[in-house]
């Protein structure tokens, strides 16, 4: 079996990627296994699993009645829940999905200062991942891209402990933020401040070769150089490349170290392995674990690699 036979094995939620990433293949073909995801499998699951309240588990961020995350933050609550779904890339006009966003809207709202949910809270962090969210799912979130905005830091970055008086950045919580930014250009075509916001936070990941201090040159965290999956808040590189890849322009030469240390990653039968999984209570796995192949990872992977050899200088085209 191939490596694209075994992608193609997957979940619909990994299926119509590979399909539209991996092989080209029509739209059609695409739109309809991407329309499978809401009806079958771990997309379905998850919507299944949504209370009558509205809610996942009974919270926005934690599980209802969490008192402790010393075993790892659970995943099981709405945002978590909700960023799952958008990574599965559930059509967001499927009126199942549509329903279950109406619920979150009137009737989940943040554990900080009971704030709706697509009004965000306090944590940039979490604010990136709301914006990602309410762009996705078709709600209105520009009051939140203009607090984030005006909450970046001299160093082009964010940092959800600025609350508390920190004046440096995060990768952590910069990737977030970016990635909010984006979809939210994508989709409304932004601000002039939130373009330059954007822009800014790019360089402020590429001025650190996207892994070390500038300071230093010292690898910043051990942990970004592993792919985790799902990222969670995390940052690590190839979510790091994601977003490059996502931007869709040629990549900067000051991507290189981490385009070769996840080609490197990559083992004999062609997949890549799952790495670093996030500690915390899930409704279910989406790989076999820590060191084995990796669906999700080996789509990732091969397409942030695509991407950088058809559009880099010299480039040699795709290496599927």
């Amino acid at each position: 079996m191939t490596v694209l036979e075994w992608l193609l094995e997957g979940d619909p939620a990994i299926r119509w990627q590979v399909l539209r990433d991996l092989t080209g293949a029509p739209g059609e073909v695409v739109a309809t296994e991407r329309a499978r995801v809401a009806g079958e499998g771990w997309g379905a699951r998850l919507l299944a699993l949504q209370g009558e309240d509205g809610r996942w588990a009974g919270g926005a961020l934690f599980p209802a009645g969490t008192t402790s995350i010393e075993n790892g933050q659970p995943w099981t609550a709405t945002e978590p829940t909700l960023t799952t779904l958008r990574i599965f890339g559930v059509d967001p006009g499927d009126e199942r999905v549509r329903r279950a966003v109406a619920k979150v809207k009137d009737n989940c709202r943040w554990e900080y200062d009971d704030l709706p949910f697509f009004a965000g809270e306090v944590e940039p962090c979490i604010n990136g991942r709301t914006v990602g969210l309410g762009v996705y799912f078709g709600e209105n979130v520009d009051a939140l891209v203009a607090r984030l905005v005006s909450e970046q830091l001299d160093d082009g970055g964010w940092n959800c402990e600025a609350e508390n008086g920190s004046v440096r950045s995060s990768f952590d919580t910069t990737i977030n933020v970016m990635e909010g930014l984006l979809a939210h250009e994508r989709a409304t075509g932004g601000t002039r401040e939130s373009i330059a916001a954007r822009r800014r936070a790019e360089e402020y990941l590429l001025s650190r070769g996207l892994l070390r201090r500038r300071s230093t040159g010292e690898v910043v965290n051990p942990a970004y150089l592993q792919i985790s999956f799902p990222p969670r808040w995390h940052y690590d590189m190839l979510r790091a490349l994601e977003y490059f890849r996502e931007v869709g322009e040629a990549p900067d030469p000051r991507v290189t170290e981490a385009i070769d240390i996840v080609r490197a990653k990559q083992q004999p039968d062609g997949a890549w392995p799952l790495e670093n999984t996030h500690r915390g209570d899930v409704y279910f796995p989406l790989d076999e674990g820590d060191g084995k192949p990796s669906r999700w990872n080996t789509l990732r992977a091969q397409r942030v690699l695509d991407w950088y050899e058809r559009t880099s200088p010299g480039g040699s085209g795709p290496t599927g």
